[in-house]
């Protein structure tokens, strides 16, 4: 069965899966092999006291080794010790501390060895101890007094632990102290203080020592300091606290991490700054803590060494100390030996090299112990850190170690040499699936083992060629590594290894799969609070890979909350607040791949509200405000609005004082006198407005004198003998003071008079009475309180009362411009008639009569105003052929003067308006009636009408144009001699002396049949025009040429219904564009069910509905396709009821049939009879005429046997045969004859109407009149008897 392996393809799991395959490549365990030491305890090892000890030691070999321990150097015997077992195959150690035993008895350096028929492998020395949390010693601690600014060094002491304690001080409430650059604590768990300042006293400085290892806190008895005050403190440069001196030394190991620590005293508090002599500090590895106060390198190295310089500085100087780091190593390794295993005869070398400062030794054990006294072997030279092996033989297996150690530390390796005789095998499964995403290496294994070492080979495919070349990487291993798999690197791949002793091989297969992407990646998105926000994450992925998508809020799981809505490929958030801000991580995984994409999120909303409002530097008209901002909401503040509300006159109400940018949190505020002032701040960002803060603490300011008057002083008289004096009261806050009131002055202009003055409070206006009408005036008014004046005002210039104008214009004249437009101009009036402010003039004109008309009517005067000192004007939309009046009157701020005369003028004739309406009745087979109206606006005396028509077709197209000149004194006429079944358009307008007005449209259709049509009797003409216009006979026989002419709208009408019991005919007329297709839509009347619908075959107007119900109401409409949903009215019409004789169709009857084909063959007999007579030359009265007329389809039938009849005047006007009835303004084709009527003739007794659609009533009288319904089986064609145009 086929294994499945996926690769990952991240470089760290390449590693690790790489370091997995060379730990497979151990000695199988079915092998002889010298132990190994697979898992021991530290070499330091502190155990917790109270806790049972185990001391670890497992190992493997075969055959299985066993185990011993040395204590101290000598042998341990655990058989002795009842505390002491090992477990079961295993040379772990349990001492049991908690029946009795005591840790410190068994503190030591512990050693063990494993052991088999091929060596002995050893342990690392295992130190034990015990860890210690002892107790503070009891000391009497003395208060401290320290004066204000002075340095103080508090300290801790803690007793020695094992390993040292945490230390950190709290109070008695168990609240850490706070720390700052004036305040910290020192690696060695002092408290100092760079200065102390008053705050600073109090007597619970606690310094607390945590012991991890125990879990236990110890607790050092309070410290009490009291800072006394003396005025003024003084300030000190800095000076070191720590270290001493101006220079020390430093030594670390390498690979740990360097602590250098500089406090300084003074005031004020000194900053620190570090430097490396010589150098830069590293970047990546260097850390500033506890304010600056301790330099951090971490995994330091060789080259840190050097010296460092710390500074601290104040406004008073500055204090250094330089620190000498040297770097020392515990040996390291470079080459560490590795295990080896050759054939008899092989040659090999163990290599051991370390390093380290100072430069560690190397020595060498075999089986644990020293190479020198170890049992001589030939094929062994040991050179320093290398042991040659040469022609080795079985009993050279052993396991060697190598110690390096220098005064810091030691490093020993176990290493074995297996002498093995072995055909190569192989350790992967057979048939392993790899699966590998495209373009990702692909790591396919072959773990093998052989001695002599086995040489690999791959091959791919069946029957392929051994692989070479740049695009394979071939790993000691035996693993094959493809750097970029691609799709045509699937398939079967074949491992081979063989030594002197053998070959096998193995298959594995290689899947490529397509690479998990995201497609459409969540997005950089701003939200505002309480709204709802989604991240769209979707993704494409291999078929056959089953993805799973996470999504994390900051690294981290989303929060457990229902807003979180996980979707396919989205997530949304409901109701978002503050909270959600941040980032958002969609996680795709796959068996073989993982792929993320990250968007953040930044939730905004309006400020919070400013708050801390502040007022300083009071003075008498200004003050300084300052704030503090709210939070932004992640939405920056553009600007912040100050507000003012004066309690004294307004309170309650909140003015608008200024506003300043949103980097700004104070502003210098100008004040007014006498204004009890509170304040607030409001912040705006893009959001919008935050809510206004707390109102600030009030302040009043001191009262004055007006600063400023009012505003908008004017003078206006209401009566001509007054002027009103008025203005804009001050307000509460313009006062200044109490008492506010304003002294109001005027005197006639260029009079040299003295200035009236009156004092009044709580008005905004002063009525003067008794002055000339309209007279200029100067006028101020000054605002005043309990403690003076305002400024002295500026003067306005105002009028006394207005009275009406005294005369009227003069010589008023008109110019008639053209029909409806006149000029009129007057003189103007002297300006000291006008007695008030010339405002213009009007013109008042009015219609008389229409001289065509010669009747007066209601008089409807208009009026017009020129504005200003203008002295003519212009009269529009006067009517033409009119007599009109005006007059003209000046006008000012009182009223209108008297009016100027009235005068006469009269506008010319203009052309007509459009004839009130054009009716055609009365169609016949070659005549239409007109009947108009005369213009309802004339402009003048008719002259005459002129009438255009001209012919058009169903496809709209306009044939030629006659014109007819008709006498202004008719209303009527009747045109002849048209072609029957056609539609005409008729144009028709009124004529003046000055030309032709407008014209209206209409259309109409001539009749195809005139059955049933009364003529006019004899004198039914009286009343109208007949005028016969003359046609050449090619008018009826030559088709003219026509113009293509679209109509302006699509429109249905005229929709008619002949019903019968089960079925109706409906008829329509269309206009519009060509090729419509129409359905009919039709239901119950009165109903509320659906309309039916039916299709209407091909661009015909006539349709027939069947399967109705007898005697019922329907109601029917007609409609067309792709004119936008363009239907006709609606139309009712009732089926018939139902007859007994309708129960035998007598069509189905044999004597129906014989009789029908009886008359069949004596029409052919007939027809033949004629033949022979017109091939002999002979005439018959059809023939003679024919050879008159160029038309033989319009010739009609007769009524009693269908034979052709006698063409004479007497009988122009007969009907044709009711089968070939068909709409009069449609051609209708000969395929739209599958609906005709002939197929319900039976029993229909009825004809068309004027405008083509089918009337009469469908009744049961076939046994009656069988020569009206059964003429014939098959009815004409309608196009046979039809004219139309093509």
């Amino acid at each position: 069965m086929m294994k499945k392996m996926s690769i990952p393809t991240s470089k760290t799991s390449l590693v690790l899966f790489l370091c997995q395959i060379i730990s497979a490549l151990d000695v199988p365990l079915d092998l002889s092999q010298p132990p190994t030491i697979t898992q021991q305890s530290p070499k330091d090892y502190i155990v917790d006291p109270r806790e049972n000890i185990v001391i670890q030691c497992e190992a493997k070999g075969k055959p299985p080794p066993s185990f011993s321990w040395t204590r101290n150097g000598t042998h341990f015997d655990i058989d002795k010790d009842a505390q002491v077992t090992m477990k079961p195959n295993s040379g772990t150690l349990v001492i049991n501390i908690m029946n009795g035993g005591k840790a410190e008895a068994y503190e030591g350096v512990y050693q063990c060895t494993a052991r088999n028929e091929r060596g002995a492998a050893i342990s690392n020395n295992i130190v034990i101890r015990p860890s210690r949390s002892p107790l503070w010693t009891k000391e009497k601690l003395e208060p401290n007094h320290v004066r204000e600014g002075d340095s103080l060094v508090l300290h801790c002491r803690p007793p020695v632990g094992l390993p040292p304690p945490i230390i950190f001080w709290m109070d008695n409430a168990f609240q850490r102290l706070p720390q700052s650059e004036r305040v910290s604590q020192g690696l060695n768990g002092d408290l100092y203080f760079s200065n102390v300042q008053p705050e600073d006293t109090r007597e619970d400085y606690i310094c607390y020592a945590r012991f991890n290892h125990t879990q236990t806190i110890q607790q050092k008895q309070p410290i009490s300091v009291k800072v006394f005050s003396t005025k003024p403190v003084t300030e000190r440069q800095p000076v070191l606290l720590t270290p001493t001196g101006s220079t020390s030394t430093k030594v670390e190991l390498r690979g740990n991490v360097l602590l250098l620590e500089c406090i300084a005293a003074g005031l004020p508090t000194p900053v620190i700054r570090w430097i490396k002599e010589g150098g830069e500090l590293p970047a990546n590895r260097t850390f500033f803590e506890n304010f600056k106060k301790t330099l951090k390198i971490i995994d330091v190295s060789e080259a840190d060494s050097g010296n460092y310089k710390c500074i601290a500085r104040n406004t008073l100087g500055s204090v250094h100390h330089v620190i000498s780091v040297t770097v020392k190593a515990a040996p390291y390794w470079i080459t560490a030996p590795r295990n080896l295993v050759l054939s008899p005869g092989e040659d090999g070398t163990l290599i051991c090299r370390a390093n380290g400062n100072p430069k560690p030794s190397i020595s060498w054990l075999a089986n644990g112990v020293p190479i020198a006294i170890a049992p001589e072997d030939p094929s062994r030279k040991v050179d320093g850190d290398t042991i040659i092996f040469s022609h080795v033989q079985e009993r050279s297996s052993a396991v060697y170690q190598c110690n390096a150690s220098n005064e810091y530390g030691y490093l020993l390796a176990n290493a074995f040499v297996n002498v093995l005789a072995e055909p190569p095998r192989i350790l992967t499964p057979a048939n392993k699936l790899y699966q590998v995403i495209a373009d990702s290496p692909a790591l396919l294994d072959c773990a093998y083992f052989g001695s002599p070492k086995p040489e690999i080979e791959w091959f791919k495919g069946v029957k392929g060629s051994i692989l070479r070349g740049n695009e394979y990487v071939f790993h000691d291993n035996g693993t094959l590594e493809i750097p970029v798999a691609q799709k045509n690197s699937a398939g079967t791949y074949t491992c081979v290894a063989r030594n002197e002793l053998g070959k096998i091989q193995n298959e594995v297969q290689l899947e490529i799969k397509d690479p998990t992407m995201i497609i459409k990646q969540p997005e950089y998105k701003v939200i505002q609070r309480y709204g709802q926000v989604s991240f769209e994450c979707i993704i494409k992925h291999d078929s056959t890979l089953l993805p799973t998508v996470t999504w994390l809020k900051d690294n981290d799981e989303l929060p457990d909350d229902e807003r979180f809505l996980v979707g396919k490929d989205n997530l949304t958030i409901m109701n978002v607040t503050d909270k959600d801000d941040g980032t958002y991580t969609c996680i795709v995984n796959t068996t073989l791949d993982s792929v993320s994409a990250s968007a953040v999120l930044t939730v905004v909303a309006r400020p919070n509200p400013p708050f801390d409002l502040e007022l300083t530097g009071q003075l008498e008209r200004s003050i300084e405000l300052s704030w503090i901002p709210g939070d932004e909401n992640n939405s920056p503040i553009t600007n912040f609005v100050i507000e003012y509300e004066d309690a004294l006159h307004e309170p309650g109400v909140w003015h608008y004082q200024t506003e300043v940018p949103g980097t700004q949190t104070t502003v210098q505020l100008k004040l007014s006198p006498y204004v009890n002032y509170s304040f607030r701040v409001i912040a705006v960002n893009k959001i919008g407005r935050s809510q206004p803060s707390e109102p600030s603490e009030q302040y009043l300011t001191k009262s004055a004198s007006p600063d400023e008057n009012p505003a908008n002083v004017q003078g206006i008289g209401s009566e001509p003998d007054n002027l009103v004096i008025t203005w804009e009261p001050l307000k509460g806050f313009q006062s200044n003071g109490p008492g506010l009131q304003y002294k109001v002055s005027w005197r006639q202009k260029d009079v040299d008079d003295e200035w009236t003055s009156v004092i009044v409070a709580n008005v905004s206006k002063y009525i003067v009475s008794g002055t000339p009408t309209f007279v200029p005036y100067e006028i101020k008014v000054q605002a005043l309180n309990d403690l003076g004046y305002a400024p002295e005002p500026s003067e306005v210039i105002g009028h006394s009362g207005e009275d009406l104008p005294m005369v009227a214009p003069g010589n008023v004249q008109v110019h008639v411009i053209n029909s409806t437009l006149a000029k009129v101009h007057w003189d103007p009036v002297p300006l000291k008639t006008v007695r008030g402010h010339l405002q213009g003039y009007k013109v008042y004109y009015w219609k008389v009569q229409s001289l065509s008309r010669r009747s007066r009517r209601h008089v409807e005067k208009k009026i017009l105003t020129f504005r200003g000192n203008k002295t003519f004007g212009m009269l529009p939309g006067l009517e033409p052929y009119s007599s009109y009046m005006l007059n003209v009157r000046v006008v000012n701020g009182k009223g209108e003067g008297p009016a100027s005369p009235d005068k006469v003028f009269k506008t010319p004739e203009g052309v007509p308006g459009s004839p009130s309406f054009l009716k055609i009745t009365n169609p016949t087979l070659d005549s239409l009636t007109l009947e108009w109206g005369s213009p309802t606006h004339p402009n003048g005396i008719l002259t005459s009408y002129t009438l255009k028509f001209q012919p058009i077709n169903n496809t709209h197209e306009l044939g030629p144009l006659v014109e007819i000149r008709i006498p202004a004194n008719e209303s009527s006429l009747i045109l002849k001699n048209l072609n029957y079944s056609t539609r005409y358009k008729f144009y028709f307008n009124a004529q003046t002396s000055v030309g032709s007005g407008s014209q209206i449209t209409e259309e109409a259709v001539t009749i195809m049949d005139e059955a049933g049509i009364l003529r006019p009797a004899v004198g039914a003409g009286k009343g109208y025009s007949e005028i016969l216009f003359a046609t050449s006979p090619v008018m009826h026989t030559v088709r003219p040429t026509f113009y293509k002419v679209q109509p302006l709208y699509p429109r249905i009408r005229n929709v008619t219904t002949a019903a019968a019991e089960t079925y109706a005919n409906i008829s329509w007329e269309y206009e519009g564009p060509d090729h419509a297709n129409f359905y009919v839509e039709y239901g119950v009347a009165g109903s509320k069910e659906d309309w039916k619908k039916e299709i209407v075959n091909g661009s015909r107007s006539f349709f027939v509905l069947k399967g109705l119900t007898p005697g019922t109401a329907y109601k029917v409409r007609v409609g067309a396709e792709g004119l936008s949903g363009f239907r006709s009215s609606e139309d009712v019409f009732e089926t018939g009821p139902a007859m007994a004789s309708r129960q035998v169709d007598i069509a189905t009857q044999g004597w129906f049939i014989g009789l029908m084909c009886a008359v069949a063959l004596l029409i052919l007999i007939l027809l033949i009879v004629c033949f022979i007579r017109r091939n002999k030359g002979g005439k018959y009265p059809v023939k003679e005429k024919e050879d008159a007329h160029a038309d033989p389809e319009i010739q009609p039938m007769k009524e009693d046997d269908g034979t052709f009849g006698e063409y004479s005047d007497a009988e122009d006007h007969k009907p044709l045969k009711k089968g070939s009835r068909t709409p009069s303004d449609r051609t209708v084709k000969k395929e739209d004859s599958d609906d005709s009527l002939v197929d319900y003739g039976e029993g229909v007794n009825g004809q068309f109407n004027e405008d083509g659609s089918f009337i009469g009533q469908y009744s049961g009288k076939k046994e009656k009149e069988p020569a009206e319904g059964n003429e014939s089986s098959e009815a004409p064609s309608p196009v046979n008897a039809m004219n139309s145009f093509v």
